[in-house]
Parts: structure tokens; sequence; C-alpha cells
């Protein structure tokens, strides 16, 4: 992937100035997309493309449509052809939506996604099926297989870091003015990982640590399993919440939240743990129960130093 992360070995075969994965989504793209958008406003609603892709509802502030009710059929989709769902992450569907988005900057943008994408598919299916001669149809499905696989295993990957119980999302408003220590402590309490062993967190990139790849995104993936725990040793001293559990508990409370909002707040209970913002929190919980909000960070951050 396009992230610097392993920047520092100085080696021209994978730097990410020059790199180009094996993915339908052009590097360009990937590094505004992710590499400083989402990097840079973590779950922030109206900056980060993440929470949902521009096709799912993640968050009650977000306005519900009669067209939400097809989240579970949307998701199922974006699972199964989840590089193609990141490959137009970088257009950023809701402000074409809008009619926000600048025509010839979504025409670029476009024409680089269809000659990768178009480059993926000669690749998978055309190029390497014919150099296999009598063998093209079991390289064309054992291509289409690793495709699918990838695809629903990343989604899961992806979703079990944004947005089980205790990731929260954040307003515009409530980043107004936000110091670099705030910065840091939105990293944390909007991102969420997983529990498992080495071979799980090798299978996923290390991504199991999500909260450890936001607060450090430069850090090699390998050194998140040393630094979490300093990272969560700091958030004990502190009361700051730690989201962690199973792999299959993080996603059956993302999915339970898409499927939730995929119907108006009216008919829905409220108190349903929903990955929260800090506004809907605070008006829900007693002072005594409710996690940091946006007010308290800088005394938080008074109180760390």
């Amino acid at each position: 992937m396009n992230d610097p992360a392993w920047d520092w070995m100085n080696d021209p075969e994978i730097h990410s100035s020059n790199w180009e994965w094996d993915t339908a989504q052009p590097a360009e793209q990937w590094k505004h997309s992710h590499n400083y958008v989402h990097h840079q406003f973590t779950n922030v609603l109206g900056y980060d493309n993440d929470i949902g892709y521009g096709i799912l509802r993640m968050a009650r502030e977000q306005k519900w449509s009669p067209v939400n009710i097809g989240q579970p059929v949307y998701n199922a989709l974006l699972a199964t052809l989840f590089q193609w769902g990141v490959a137009l992450h970088d257009l950023d569907i809701e402000r074409i939506r809008k009619g926000e988005k600048d025509p010839k900057e979504m025409k670029r943008q476009l024409r680089q996604i269809f000659r990768k994408g178009r480059n993926q598919v000669l690749k998978d299916y055309v190029v390497y099926p014919a150099l296999a001669g009598k063998q093209w149809k079991t390289v064309m499905v054992a291509n289409a297989t690793a495709n699918l696989t990838r695809n629903l295993w990343s989604y899961v990957i992806i979703f079990c870091g944004h947005f089980p119980d205790g990731a929260m999302h954040f307003t515009e408003e409530e980043i107004e003015d936000e110091t670099r220590a705030e910065w840091y402590l939105r990293q944390m309490l909007g991102s969420a990982n997983f529990d498992g062993g080495p071979l799980l967190h090798v299978m996923s990139g290390n991504l199991g640590f999500q909260i450890e790849h936001h607060l450090f995104p430069d850090l090699p993936s390998n050194r998140y399993s040393e630094i979490a725990v300093r990272v969560r040793q700091l958030c004990e001293k502190y009361d700051i919440p730690y989201t962690t559990g199973p792999l299959h508990r993080q996603y059956g409370q993302a999915l339970r939240t898409i499927i939730k909002l995929s119907l108006p707040n009216g008919m829905t209970s409220s108190d349903q743990p929903e990955p929260p913002s800090p506004e809907r929190s605070r008006r829900r919980r007693t002072d005594a129960e409710r996690p940091p909000r946006r007010k308290e960070l800088g005394g938080w951050m008074r109180s760390a130093s």
C-alpha cells in the first residue's frame, strides 16, 4: 500500500513516492484520500469518506433518506467489490451528489481509475490466464477467488477498525481550533482494535492495531504491537477508552450499526450503542460514566503532560 511507513528504508522498489500497489485505485488518489484526508480527519463527518464510503449511513447525524433502506444490500456489494469501492474513494461521491465536485477534476480522476482498473482486469483475467495455456480456466478462477477473498477480508478488517461500539465520530465544529495534542486524543477515541494472536495480526497487515495505526501512520506496521503496550498503559493511566475486542464481536457491532441506521432515527433506539459522536453521548450519559468530549480534550492533555 502507498503508505510512507517503509520509506525510511530508502528502497526505491517500495518507496511510497513511486510504488503502485496491486489494486484498482491509482496511487495518487490513495495518497490523498487515505494518507492525507483520512489520517488527518479520522472519523470526522464531512471530511472522512471512510465513514460509509459514500453509500452507507454510519451516523445518526447523517440525514436519512429512503435509499438508506437498502443498506444491507449495499454493504454486501461493498464487501464483495471492496477494492472497487476503495478505487472510487477519492472521487468523493457526496460532493458529486451535491454538485460541489469540479467536473474537470472528476473526469481526470475517472480516467485514472479507468486505466488502472482496466490494467487490473487485463492482468488477472486475460494476460495471466493466456500465459497458462490449457490451464487458463483454472488460473482465471483462482484469480477471481483470490480477489474475492482479498475484498471480503480487507473490508472486515477496515470496518472493525472504525465502526465497533466505542469508536467515536466527530463533527466539523468539534475539531475547530484543534491542537496537535487534541488530534492525538481524537485518533484514540475514533479508532478501534481487535484482539488476536500473531498469525491473525500478520494476516491483517497488523491493522488489528488500528488505534496505533492512526496515532503513528508513519510507523512500520510490524511495530504496532510493541507500541500498543505503551499506548494502552497511557490510556489506563489517564482513563482514556481503549476500544478493543475479538474480531467477530467488533464486526458484529459494525454490522448491527449498518442495519440499524438503514432506518430513520425515530424507528430505532438511540440508547443502543452504535459508534457515538461526542454531542450525542453528552446528551445520553451521565458525567460519571461518559467518555471524554471535545471541550475536555485540552484538560486531558494538560493533566497528561
